[in-house]
């Protein structure tokens, strides 16, 4: 075989390089695919419409509203004490919490104060179903990224917090044990006790995730860097829970703007993280996991004796007024709008739930990411569709 002489070679060379140019000119047909609106990584109905270029996201567009369950509308037709059973379903997975903030706008219009105890139990009621909703998630995003241990474990061990939730309210995912002026019923023998050793447990399902996707070499890669959220970005979207706090800013309504709930008398602190990837959202909501187990702890050693209920009419009529309330759910602010004109049933109920502000950043956020990471980014936002949809 002849060799190449020097001025063959640059020919070989220049013309390589004109290929090369000519291919980096060309345009690719970009692709519309979407995802959903049924798709495992979604706790509900959603669809995404996504834009591709190549393998990066040119653009994305969330379809909200294929539950249309029209929660603000049917309290309207239903008494106080019934409309508990029906906000239960907002965020299925933290039913109880739900709860919390339309009894203490209703309380409030009525003049009416729970007991110290009630007001203990509730706030106990409320981590546990922080609890329940948040480690499911700590499973589940392993799942997205190919590690099936994790959300085993996450069921194995959130059943225990079910049965705790279910022994005082005879409820296991939808409750419907907050009442005007206190709870339904008192704890029964035993609960505490028992509440204490799933503590425990919980603890060890933290640390058992954290040991098996905090040092994944895969989590690490396909987390660290991934789906940024800068604070003030962030903040203009509304995002709030632990999303927000995962971009650095410190911000927990449980602390800075208690309303009815025990949060002020006890020892506990607000995780935050300066990265507002996903991974510190995975991190965040794990310590805060463990936080929610310390501040059970400390309710159930410090719980006060007394009654349960105060004193309320047989027949709820909440006097005419406005009242706003808003509470620190599992998956962010909660907040609850409500009119009464005096009658049996409110003339207005405004619904405001987390999901909505945190699922409204995607446009902006999966714009320029990898289609791989489309998925991984959209569960570290952890969203329910209940909670999103009215």
């Amino acid at each position: 075989m002849t060799a190449l002489t020097d001025s063959q070679k640059l020919a070989y060379v220049a013309s390589q390089a004109a290929d090369a140019r000519v291919n980096v000119e060309l345009e690719t047909e970009g692709m519309t695919l979407n995802i959903g609106p049924q798709h495992p990584a979604t706790h509900g109905t959603l669809r995404i419409i996504v834009r591709l270029d190549g393998e990066l996201v040119a653009g994305a567009d969330p379809v909200m509203g294929y539950m249309h369950r029209g929660y603000e509308k049917l309290t309207e037709v239903r008494s106080y004490p019934q409309i508990t059973t029906l906000i239960n379903r907002i965020d299925w997975l933290g039913s109880f919490a739900n709860e919390v903030p339309f009894i203490l706008a209703a309380e409030q219009l009525m003049e009416i104060e729970a007991p110290v105890r009630a007001r203990w139990i509730r706030t106990i009621l409320h981590e546990m179903s922080r609890i329940a909703n948040v480690t499911l998630f700590l499973g589940d995003m392993g799942v997205q990224l190919g590690a099936l241990t994790p959300v085993f474990f996450a069921f194995r061990d959130r059943e225990h917090v079910l049965n705790q939730i279910e022994a005082v309210t005879g409820g296991r995912f939808h409750p419907n044990f907050d009442r005007i002026g206190g709870l339904k019923d008192d704890l029964p023998k035993g609960w505490i006790a028992d509440t204490k050793q799933t503590m425990e447990r919980v603890r060890t399902f933290c640390d058992e995730v954290e040991d098996l996707l905090m040092g994944n070499e895969i989590f690490e890669a396909r987390t660290r860097g991934i789906g940024i959220i800068p604070p003030d970005v962030g903040l203009q979207f509304g995002l709030s829970g632990a999303n927000i706090r995962a971009s650095g800013i410190d911000w927990d309504l449980r602390r800075d703007n208690n309303i009815g709930l025990a949060y002020d008398e006890l020892d506990w602190k607000v995780w935050t993280h300066p990265d507002g990837d996903s991974f510190a959202r995975y991190w965040v909501r794990l310590q805060e996991t463990r936080e929610a187990t310390k501040i059970i702890d400390q309710l159930c050693d410090g719980l006060p004796s007394g009654p349960v209920m105060a004193k309320v009419p047989r027949i709820i009529k909440v006097p005419a007024g406005e009242a706003h309330v808003c509470t620190e759910n599992p998956l962010g602010e909660m907040a609850y709008y409500l009119v009464s004109q005096g009658d049996l049933v409110p003339f207005r109920v405004k619904i405001k739930s987390a999901s909505f502000n945190n699922l409204s950043i995607t446009p902006w956020l999966l714009k320029g990411v990898y289609v791989p990471d489309v998925i991984t980014i959209l569960a570290s936002l952890y969203f329910i569709l209940g909670d999103l949809d009215r």
